[in-house]
Order: C-alpha cells, then structure tokens, then sequence
C-alpha cells in the first residue's frame, strides 16, 4: 500500500497498528516517489541480516565494497528489561465499533 506522508502523519498510530498486527507494509510517498516504508519488526531483522549476509559476502569474495555500505547498521540502545507491554489499542478494519461514542476518527 502507498500512502502520502502527509496524510500518513494523520493516520500514524492507525498505520503502525495495521503494519505491528497484520504485518501489511506501506510505502510513504511524497510528490508520488517513495521516500519510505512502514514496516514490522519482523521485516526490519530479515532486512538487517539480509544486509549483513551480502556484505559479508562481498567482503570474502574480496570485492570492493562502498563505503555507505561498510557501516554497521545502528543498533538501538540496549534498554532495561521492564515486564512487557500491553497492547494499547488494535487495528479493527471498518472503523469504531457501533455505539461507542467517543472513538472514532
């Protein structure tokens, strides 16, 4: 799915919710050209360990590799163990439940 960054920037936690629970990827456009992607946790590690294979791979094949690609991809901050999260909210295809003054958008 392609979604403008501005309207992305309305819709943030909605698209978050969609791309954590349903594993959908989106592609933020703007002025029609890709500039980035939402994608779920489990997307992000593949994506990492893909890079860090091909340059492994281009490093034992003794190929040069360019410098944009020699930097180790950051790492976040190790955090302090904390009990888990609870989900906070869910994406529900079709909007708010019926009835539930209050929710919606």
């Amino acid at each position: 799915m392609e979604k403008p960054v501005t309207e992305a920037r309305k819709e943030f936690a909605d698209l978050v919710n969609r791309v954590a629970y349903t594993g959908e990827r989106i592609a933020l456009t703007r002025r029609g050209k890709v500039m980035a992607a939402l994608v779920s946790a489990e997307d992000l590690e593949l994506l990492e360990s893909l890079r860090e294979e091909r340059l492994d791979h281009l490093t034992q094949a003794g190929r040069h590799v360019p410098a944009e690609e020699q930097r180790p991809v950051p790492q976040p901050p190790a955090q302090p163990q904390h009990a888990p999260l609870r989900i906070a909210a869910e994406y529900r295809p079709g909007g708010p439940p019926p009835g539930r003054p209050g929710f919606g958008r």
